[in-house]
């Protein structure tokens, strides 16, 4: 595909979502029906995408509109391409531009510039303060892709090592024991030797290093309370000898969990509503609760974007309930990590201010968190106890 049919595909895609579809669900349709598109020119569009999605209003006011053709127009100008160059009419690349077009578009504001909704930054200053724009900053670019070794079945240095012979080039992230920064050829790790057998995983380093701060005795019962994939319950079991379980309140959520363990040479019990308080009590449970993903939005941009006043109440309702039912399942000595991938105070200091209000017999022994930056996602991480 020429670099104009490549932009007039992600125009397509872009129309798409607009009008409600998935951005993924979206992308892969039209992968389906672009038998023609190569591995490039899918990574391509994906890129062009994502690109538009994270920076949605910037490029409105740079395209001079909404619609994809417009935020696409936006981007190019964005990325200091002249958009006459690819919007030829030739082949495949987008229409001649309209004199309109042409002329039209102006600098972002600088809210626009933020590319967040106008009611969600008294929100990132009241979280973060001074931190709030470079944080707006960085969620308008791409994430860092991050590996984690299996520490039980493989070095760090010796997954740099086979990687490498692969294509795929790595450094240690800092700080981090068992983290790998991918530098190169990110796209060719799912077909890596290393990832299909479940020697490293996917799994961002500020998450990876909020699992690093929990250290459990030998044979402890830990569940996994909101498991989903069962990224936190594998990247444990990888360095800790005790007992796993793991729930969600949606099961199909945890699908792959099951295979995911068995590649990484893991035992973990799943376990339905009804049969937690039976299989209980447990030594730690880990809430990683469901939340905004605001610390992530750079991975997952269209959230930025849905996410309203009402769905963060009702999240923060969500996340009260759970940490409460939680705490029934505890062990005498038992622990609660609370954790999200939200940078928003409302779903972190505040939820556990507020549980602990509720609940004189518990403390907090550990309170972290990571802001969005070029070396990972936003994250927090709090650890109580019994008083």
């Amino acid at each position: 595909m020429t670099p104009g049919a490549r932009v007039a595909a992600a125009i397509s895609v872009l129309d798409t979502i607009l009008a409600g579809a998935p951005a993924e669900r979206a992308l892969t349709n039209w992968a389906r029906g672009a038998r023609y598109a190569g591995s490039g020119d899918r990574a391509a569009v994906r890129d062009h995408v994502f690109d538009v999605l994270r920076r949605l209003r910037s490029c409105g006011a740079l395209g001079g509109g909404q619609g994809g053709r417009a935020l696409m127009l936006g981007n190019l100008r964005a990325q200091g391409t002249d958009p006459d160059e690819i919007f030829t009419g030739e082949g495949h690349a987008p229409a001649r531009l309209t004199d309109v077009e042409r002329q039209g578009g102006r600098p972002p504001t600088e809210a626009e510039a933020r590319d967040l909704p106008d009611w969600l930054w008294p929100h990132f200053e009241a979280a973060l303060g001074d931190g709030a724009a470079a944080a707006a900053e960085a969620l308008r670019h791409r994430a860092p892709v991050t590996l984690r070794v299996n520490a039980r079945r493989i070095t760090r240095a010796d997954a740099q090592a086979e990687l490498a012979a692969e294509g795929i080039l790595t450094c240690p992230a800092d700080h981090l024991k068992y983290a790998m920064n991918v530098i190169d050829r990110n796209r060719k790790i799912s077909r890596s030797r290393l990832y299909s057998q479940g020697l490293v995983e996917l799994q961002d380093a500020s998450s990876q290093a909020a699992m690093e701060t929990l250290d459990l005795p030998g044979g402890a019962r830990v569940l996994d309370y909101c498991a989903g994939g069962g990224g936190k319950v594998l990247a444990l079991a990888a360095r800790l000898d005790c007992a796993w379980f793991a729930h969600d309140a949606d099961p199909r959520r945890m699908a792959d969990l099951p295979a995911r363990a068995e590649r990484a040479g893991v035992a973990v019990r799943i376990c339905d509503t009804a049969e937690l308080a039976a299989v209980g009590p447990f030594d730690a449970i880990l809430c990683d609760v469901p939340c905004s993903g605001s610390g992530t939005w750079r991975r997952a941009p269209q959230a930025k974007w849905a996410l309203t006043p009402e769905r963060l109440v009702e999240l923060t309702r969500l996340q009260r309930g759970i940490l409460r039912h939680a705490s029934s399942l505890a062990a005498e000595t038992g622990v609660l990590v609370y954790t999200t991938c939200s940078i928003l105070a409302l779903e972190n200091d505040a939820i556990i201010d507020s549980f602990l209000g509720e609940n004189s017999g518990w403390r907090a022994i550990d309170r972290r968190f990571w802001p969005v930056s070029s070396a990972g996602d936003g994250f927090f991480c709090a650890q109580l106890s019994r008083v």
